[in-house]
C-alpha cells in the first residue's frame, strides 16, 4: 500500500515523522502511531485539531463547519488534521509542544567514522547512523560531548534518510565539542543524538533559491543541495557563501560538483580580509544583486552568526526588498538558534 512520509513540527522544535497510508486522514494516522494530535471532536466540527501545512499537497473534502475551519483559513493552509488526506509527502507545524501530544524528541546513536580539520575554523564529523535517521534538509541534531550531561546542536550537512550522517562543525577555542573532536575522538567512538528539531528547512516551491551561508552556516545548506540533485530539481538556485578568510572557505570541491549537477545553480564565494584575492571582498550584503533578489519573487535561506542575519534583514528592508519566503537560523559558538 502507497503511503507518505508526514513530518509533524511541534512549536518546541521537535519533529516527529510518521507514515499516513493513502485515502488515511493524518489525526487517524499519527494515533496509529501513538502520537497524539490535539482533537475533540475528529468530526470537523470544533476546530481543536487545526495546524498549518507548510508544506506538501491533501484532501480536504467538504466535511467540516465553517466554523472549525472558514473559507480564509483553508486558502491559508489551514488544516484540520481530523479530515486532511493526505497525497503527497507533508510538512506539518503542530501548534503545541511534542509532549502535549505524549510524544517525544527521537534518541539515536551513531559511530565515529571520520573527523577532519577542513579549515582552522572548521571541522567536518562523518558518522554511521545506528538507523537511518529522516529530517527535513537544514534541520539540526542535538550530539551529546562524550563524557558530559551537555549537548550541542548542529545541522546535518547530508541527505536525509541515510546511514551516514554528516556535520560542518565550527571549531570554537575552548569549546567543549571542539576539543573532544580534536584532542580525543577516534573512530569507533559512540555518541548519543537526539533530534531532529527546528523550522529551518527548506521548503517546497518551485520559485529561485538564495542561499546565504556565513562560515559553517553552509552547512543546512549543503543538506538542501544534496535534496535538490537528489531530486533532480530545475529551480534556479544562487549560494553566496561568506567567510573572513581565503583559508575560511571549505566544501568548494563539492560546490563545483553540485554547479555541474545542478543546470540552475551557481555559488560565489564572498571574502571580508581586504588582502583577499577573491573577485567578491567584502560582506555578503554588497554582493546582493537584483538579479538574485528577482523583485522579491525568491526564497531566501540564510545561515550564519547573529550579526549577518541582522545584517541582510536591514539590508532588504533599505532596498524596500519583501521576499516571498525568507528562512534563517542564527547560530552562536556553543549551539543553534532556529527562527
Amino acid at each position: 500500500m502507497m503511503s507518505f512520509t508526514i513530518a509533524l513540527n511541534f512549536e518546541d522544535g521537535i519533529t516527529r515523522f510518521i507514515q499516513c497510508n493513502q485515502g488515511e486522514k493524518v489525526l487517524d494516522a499519527a494515533y496509529r502511531q501513538k502520537v497524539n494530535l490535539p482533537m475533540d471532536c475528529s468530526d470537523g466540527v470544533c476546530g481543536t485539531c487545526k495546524c498549518h501545512c507548510a508544506s506538501g499537497e491533501y484532501a480536504l473534502g467538504e466535511d467540516y463547519l465553517e466554523d472549525a475551519l472558514s473559507e480564509d483559513e483553508a486558502l491559508a493552509r489551514q488544516v484540520l488534521t481530523c479530515q486532511m488526506i493526505p497525497t503527497s509527502d507533508c510538512v506539518i507545524d503542530i501548534p503545541v509542544a511534542a509532549a502535549q501530544c505524549k510524544t517525544a524528541i527521537t534518541t539515536t546513536d551513531a559511530e565515529v567514522v571520520q573527523v577532519t580539520m577542513l579549515s582552522d575554523t572548521a571541522i567536518e564529523l562523518v558518522v554511521q547512523l545506528d538507523e537511518p535517521l529522516t529530517f527535513l534538509p537544514g534541520q539540526y541534531i542535538n550530539i551529546q560531548v562524550p563524557g558530559t550531561p551537555q549537548v550541542r546542536a548542529y545541522s546535518f550537512s547530508s541527505l536525509a534518510g541515510s546511514r551516514e550522517g554528516r556535520f560542518l562543525i565550527r571549531n570554537v577555542p575552548g569549546g567543549m565539542m571542539s576539543q573532544w573532536l580534536t584532542q580525543r575522538a577516534q573512530p569507533g567512538d559512540r555518541l548519543s543524538l537526539s533530534g531532529p528539531m527546528g523550522s529551518f528547512y527548506l521548503r517546497s516551491g518551485e520559485r529561485p533559491l538564495l542561499m546565504l551561508a556565513g562560515g559553517t552556516g553552509l552547512a543546512p545548506l549543503l543538506s538542501m543541495l544534496e535534496t535538490l540533485q537528489a531530486k533532480g530539481s530545475t529551480r534556479p538556485v544562487t549560494l553566496l557563501y561568506g567567510v573572513t578568510l581565503d583559508c575560511d572557505l571549505v566544501k568548494t570541491q563539492e560546490l563545483d560538483a553540485f554547479a555541474r549537477q545542478l543546470s540552475q545553480f551557481r555559488w560565489l564565494p564572498v571574502v571580508s580580509d581586504a588582502q583577499s584575492n577573491c573577485p567578491q571582498r567584502g560582506y555578503v550584503t554588497e554582493h546582493l544583486d537584483d538579479a538574485m533578489l528577482n523583485n522579491g519573487d525568491v526564497d531566501i535561506y540564510l545561515c550564519g552568526p547573529p550579526p549577518m542575519v541582522n545584517a541582510v534583514a536591514t539590508a532588504l528592508r533599505e532596498r524596500g526588498i519583501s521576499p516571498a519566503g525568507f528562512w534563517y537560523e542564527k547560530f552562536i559558538a556553543s549551539q543553534s538558534a532556529a527562527a
